[in-house]
């Protein structure tokens, strides 16, 4: 028997309430413009067969049409950075790789307007030819030094890496001189020369001869006494040992040498200040340099180098 609600006194249950979104928090799924230009970018720059390149390069040539252009450009690109890349390591530290690649493309843009498909080589190879030659000619171009002095710095890297490998430890002057068949002398020429061309930041890292990683600025030498420590350490041994002999002397003495040689007055001014006269002045002068000579007579050596 079927029964109402209204019949039954029971209250009828509440619909469950229907959710309602805005349509404003709802958004459709979208690709970021970074993603969106870098699928766009594959997608035109996918790799084309020889066929189709050819067939897009003659629709080049007859319409001119630079988009035709470009999505060669597009197409061999990645071959510029391949030969580029190549060549880093004989690029100066001085010189960006990306002015290369600028370089490389410009010379491939040439190849694609100058190519001429009935000297028998496909456009690929003519324009690998041409950006290679081009990356060449600006390498030398950045570069003052001649062309047989950076083949003699490629043999001597090649003769030293052979030597590390073969015995185990890096090549001594003679034994790379002997190993190049040079003399020493024009061994430390040559690699004088070499250094000369290389234009470098100093504080870039070297191996010594011994395996030692130190600064290149550590391996220069200084004109400037100054800065020699060893002379320094000998400057200081004197000083020490002449003061040693000043604390030897009379207090009188030893008063005249300090108004003498460390206030530079003179014998009269000198005079005036002890009470006595010029005369006598000079005669403790020689005194002093007689016995301050015989004190360090054995240290002359020293006082000769400090000087």
């Amino acid at each position: 028997m079927r029964t109402g609600y209204r019949n039954s006194g029971m209250s009828k249950p509440r619909a469950a309430p229907k959710l309602t979104v805005p349509a404003q928090t709802v958004r459709p799924l979208r690709t970021h413009p970074r993603q969106g230009m870098d699928m766009a970018t594959t997608a035109k720059s996918k790799r084309l067969s020889s066929e189709e390149t050819m067939e897009l390069w003659a629709e080049y040539k007859r319409t001119g049409n630079s988009r035709l252009r470009d999505r060669l450009v597009l197409t061999f690109a990645p071959m510029v950075k391949y030969i580029v890349y190549r060549k880093a390591r004989e690029i100066p530290a001085r010189l960006e790789v990306d002015d290369f690649i600028s370089c490389g493309l410009e010379a491939l843009i040439r190849s694609i307007d100058r190519f001429d498909p009935d000297k028998g080589a496909s456009l690929e190879r003519y324009a690998w030819t041409r950006i290679h030659g081009a990356v060449l000619d600006e390498l030398r171009r950045s570069d003052w030094a001649p062309r047989s002095l950076r083949r003699w710095d490629r043999d001597l890297t090649r003769t030293r890496e052979d030597f590390i490998r073969l015995e185990g430890r890096r090549p001594t002057h003679q034994e790379l001189a002997d190993a190049m068949g040079v003399t020493a002398a024009e061994l430390h020429e040559r690699i004088d020369q070499i250094s000369r061309a290389h234009v470098g930041s100093l504080n870039t890292v070297v191996v010594t001869e011994d395996d030692n990683q130190i600064e290149k600025i550590d391996t220069l030498a200084s004109d400037d006494r100054d800065c020699d420590p060893e002379l320094s350490a000998q400057r200081s041994q004197a000083k020490e040992r002449l003061r040693a002999a000043l604390e030897t002397l009379p207090e009188r003495e030893r008063k005249v040498a300090i108004l003498l040689y460390v206030y530079n007055l003179t014998l009269r001014e000198i005079g005036e200040v002890l009470g006595v006269s010029e005369s006598r002045v000079c005669q403790i002068n020689r005194g002093i340099l007689r016995k301050l000579r015989s004190k360090l007579n054995a240290h002359e050596q020293l006082f000769v180098a400090a000087a």
